[in-house]
């Protein structure tokens, strides 16, 4: 199965409209206890979560999932930071990467695929804002070509 792919529990939307995302890696989460029953039940949300290499292990900070209802006194803390795993390569070439100012690791969506949790993670450059307003005249031009298109063939 291709990165990216599996059973889609949760997407950063508003990561793709704030940053340019330049390079994609999908990683393993490291899950303690009743997180991954939370996650099947896809009660996590990924909208100020951001990733950082802190001495060549990368971890995901301010990702929330939420405690699971029949978890009792075993349930953990919901925005507690998680290591992530990726290949020695892989997070030396992050850490190449964020050198560079204004790029930063965000995560993009969280999967299960073959019955693990997986982050896919992007390294992002930060967009202007006249970047997201040409963005969205771009969109919303192919937005009205499409429906041009669609009429015409009626």
């Amino acid at each position: 199965m291709p990165k990216g792919e599996g059973k889609l529990i949760a997407q950063n939307k508003k990561a793709r409209h704030d940053f340019s995302i330049e390079e994609t890696f999908e990683a393993g989460i490291v899950l303690q206890g009743t997180e991954i029953k939370s996650i099947r039940n896809a009660r996590v949300n990924l909208k100020d979560a951001y990733a950082r290499v802190d001495r060549g292990e990368v971890f995901l900070h301010n990702m929330h999932i939420s405690p699971y209802e029949q978890g009792n006194r075993f349930n953990h803390d919901p925005l507690r930071t998680r290591k992530l795993l990726l290949h020695k390569k892989q997070i030396s070439r992050l850490i190449g990467e964020t050198k560079e100012a204004g790029y930063s690791i965000v995560p993009l969506k969280m999967y299960i695929k073959d019955g693990y949790a997986k982050v896919l993670i992007g390294v992002a450059k930060g967009k202007k804002k006249y970047d997201k307003r040409e963005d969205l005249k771009r969109k919303e031009a192919k937005r009205d070509i499409e429906r041009a298109f669609k009429e015409r063939q009626r």
